[in-house]
C-alpha cells in the first residue's frame, strides 16, 4: 500500500502523525510526506521520507500574527498589550501603525497564486505517485483535495481535541480555500463535509465533535516531541518533595507579543520552598536568575519530563494536552486563544485539570491557587489516571493499519464535477 501525508508548516501538527507512519512502514507499506522545504529535515529525522513539494506563502507565524491582529480590530483581543506587528513582530504602539490595506495589495495576488500552485503540485505528484490511502492534518487541505481528484480514501489525523464539527466559528476545522482550487479541480467547495473519516487520538472524556456520517478511527496517543535527546541526568524525584512541570512554547512570545511574555511570573507563582519546578521552555524566554528549586531541562522531550510530575502547566497547545493526557498527570492551563483555550475546555471538561486565562488580570495568584489545587486534591489525580487509561485502551497505531488497509481498499464514490 501507497499512503500519502501531506503536512502544514508547523512540526507539532504532524508530530501526532509520526507514530502512525512508523506502524505503516513497519507493516510493509510505503509512506511519503509531502511538506515544505522548511520541514524536510524535521520529517527526515523522524525516520520518514520527505517529499519537500509545497511552498507556504505566507508563513504560519505571520498569519496568527495576522489573526491576532484581526482580533484586536474586531475588538476580541483580551489581552491588555496589543498583539505584535504581522510582519516585524515588534510591539505595537496603536493599531494604525500597521497598514492592512497595503499589506493586502502586496500579499494578495502572490498567496493566490502560492496557493493554487501548491493544490497543483500535490494534485500533479499523486497522480504519479498513485496513492492507495491519503493522510493529512488540519491545515494541509491540498492531500484532501488530491484524494477527491484521484478518487482514493482520505483520513483527517486530529492532533488533539479539536473536532471538525465545534461551533464557535473561530474553530473552523478547515482554512479557507482562496485560490478556488477545489472547484478548479471539479471536487466542488471545501468544506468540513469533504471529511469523511478522522483518526481520532483523544481518549473518550476528551472526545472531540466530529459531523454527521464521519467515521472515527480511535487511536492510542504515542508522544513524539521531534528529534530531541534524552536528559543525561535520572530525572528522578525527590521523596517528599512534589514536582510541577512548566511547559512553554517555542513560538509563544513572537506571536502574542508582550502578552505573552509571562514566564518570569509564572516561575514565581509556581515556586515554593517544599516543591521542584522543572522548566521546559525556549532560552529567549527564561528569566536572568532563576531560583533554587528550578531546572530548566535543555533539548528535553517533554514526554520524558512528566511522568514523574505531579502537575503539569502548559499553555493549552495540543502536543503538552497530548501528552500530559497520555502520562496521566493533572494540568494547569493558561491559554492564550480560542484553540488553545478549547483544549483546556476538555482537559477541565474530563475533570483533570484546571484553566486560568493568560488575560487574566490576576493571573500569577490564580495560577498560584490552581497550582494548590491540583496538588492537593485526588480527585483531579483519579480523573488525570482516568483519560491515561482510556488511552491506553485504545488501538495502537500498529493496531489502526488494518482498519486503513480495509478503507484503501474499498472504493471511492464517483466525484460530482460542478
Amino acid at each position: 500500500m501507497r499512503v500519502l501525508f501531506t503536512v502544514s508548516d508547523w512540526p507539532s501538527h504532524y508530530f501526532p502523525m509520526v507514530p502512525l507512519g512508523w506502524a505503516l512502514q513497519a507493516a510493509g507499506h510505503e509512506v511519503r510526506v509531502v511538506c515544505a522545504p522548511s520541514q524536510r529535515d524535521p520529517v527526515r529525522q523522524a525516520g520518514l521520507l520527505p517529499v519537500p513539494l509545497v511552498d507556504p506563502p505566507m508563513d504560519m507565524l505571520l498569519q496568527n500574527r495576522l489573526w491576532n491582529y484581526w482580533a484586536a480590530q474586531a475588538g476580541t483581543w483580551p489581552h491588555a498589550a496589543l498583539p505584535p506587528h504581522p510582519v516585524t513582530g515588534e510591539p505595537l504602539a496603536d493599531l494604525a501603525d500597521f497598514d492592512f490595506a497595503a499589506f493586502r495589495a502586496a500579499y494578495k495576488d502572490r498567496n493566490l497564486r502560492g496557493a493554487a500552485a501548491n493544490c497543483d503540485a500535490v494534485v500533479e505528484y499523486a497522480r504519479g505517485y498513485r496513492p492507495d490511502l491519503v493522510v493529512h492534518d488540519r491545515l494541509s487541505p491540498e492531500g484532501l483535495l488530491a484524494a477527491r481528484v484521484l478518487r482514493v480514501p482520505s483520513v483527517l489525523h486530529l492532533w488533539g481535541p479539536h473536532g471538525t464539527a465545534e461551533p464557535e466559528p473561530e474553530l473552523r476545522v478547515l482554512p479557507g480555500d482562496p485560490s478556488g482550487s477545489f472547484p478548479r479541480h471539479g471536487v466542488g467547495e471545501l468544506g468540513p463535509d469533504l471529511i469523511t473519516h478522522v483518526i481520532d487520538p483523544c481518549p473518550p472524556a476528551m472526545r472531540p465533535p466530529l459531523g454527521a456520517g464521519v467515521t472515527r478511527y480511535r487511536v492510542r496517543h504515542v508522544p513524539y516531541n521531534g528529534a530531541r535527546s534524552a536528559p543525561t541526568a535520572p530525572l528522578a524525584p525527590t521523596p517528599g518533595r512534589p514536582r510541577i512541570c512548566l511547559a512553554w512554547g517555542n513560538s509563544l512570545s513572537r506571536a502574542y507579543g508582550p502578552g505573552a511574555r509571562v514566564l518570569p511570573g509564572l516561575v514565581e507563582a509556581l515556586r515554593a520552598p517544599d516543591r521542584d519546578l522543572l522548566l521546559l521552555a525556549p532560552p529567549e524566554d527564561l528569566p536572568g536568575d532563576l531560583p533554587a528549586g528550578v531546572t530548566v531541562l535543555d533539548d528535553c522531550p517533554l514526554h520524558l519530563a512528566v511522568p514523574d510530575c505531579d502537575a503539569v502547566v502548559h499553555y493549552g497547545g495540543a502536543g503538552c494536552t497530548m501528552t500530559a493526557m497520555r502520562a496521566g498527570i493533572p494540568q494547569l492551563v493558561v491559554p492564550f486563544s480560542p484553540d488553545l483555550a478549547l483544549n483546556a475546555r476538555r482537559v477541565v471538561d474530563a475533570g483533570a485539570g484546571l484553566t486560568v486565562p493568560a488575560h487574566a488580570p490576576d493571573l500569577y495568584a490564580q495560577v498560584a491557587r490552581s497550582a494548590a489545587e491540583l496538588l492537593d486534591s485526588a480527585t483531579y489525580r483519579d480523573a488525570a489516571r482516568e483519560l491515561a487509561r482510556q488511552n491506553l485502551a485504545a488501538p495502537s497505531p500498529a493496531d489502526l493499519v488494518a482498519d486503513l488497509e480495509l478503507l484503501a481498499a474499498t472504493p471511492e464514490p464517483a466525484t460530482t464535477r460542478t
